[in-house]
């Protein structure tokens, strides 16, 4: 098993590692929309925090030198669902014609006042 740290990505802000590499898969943390370089939000709008969330997982996978075609599992989690149409049109422009697996479910609340953290798995192709 190999904890993964990435300083292109934000920083854990509690005792789990951005990503766990075991058994040919990636397990990433989940991510808010932290900008790495001011370790604040990057902004208050869906929007931002979307991108910044979606930048921060392809650090991430990138860090382990995969990206997100590899990625077979996402959850999103949200504050609000009204923002769903939103994240899904960004997400889907990101992803394009990969489709991995997918939950997206609401919650009361996420770290340091974020509306959106999305997590994924990928899988690590071995040669």
């Amino acid at each position: 098993m190999d904890f993964i740290l990435t300083n292109k990505a934000p920083a854990a802000i509690g005792p789990y590692s951005q990503a766990v590499k075991t058994g040919g898969l990636l397990f990433c943390s989940g991510q808010i929309g932290i900008d790495p370089s001011t370790g604040r939000l990057s902004g208050n709008g869906i929007k931002s925090q979307t991108k910044q969330v979606l930048n921060n997982l392809k650090a991430v996978l990138l860090s382990s030198g995969l990206s997100l075609a590899d990625v077979v599992k996402t959850t999103i989690f949200l504050v609000n669902m009204d923002d769903f149409l939103t994240v899904n049109e960004i997400y889907g422009m990101e992803f394009g014609d990969h489709k991995p697996a997918r939950a997206t479910v609401q919650v009361s609340g996420l770290p340091l006042g974020a509306l959106v953290e999305i997590e994924c798995m990928a899988e690590i192709k071995i040669a």
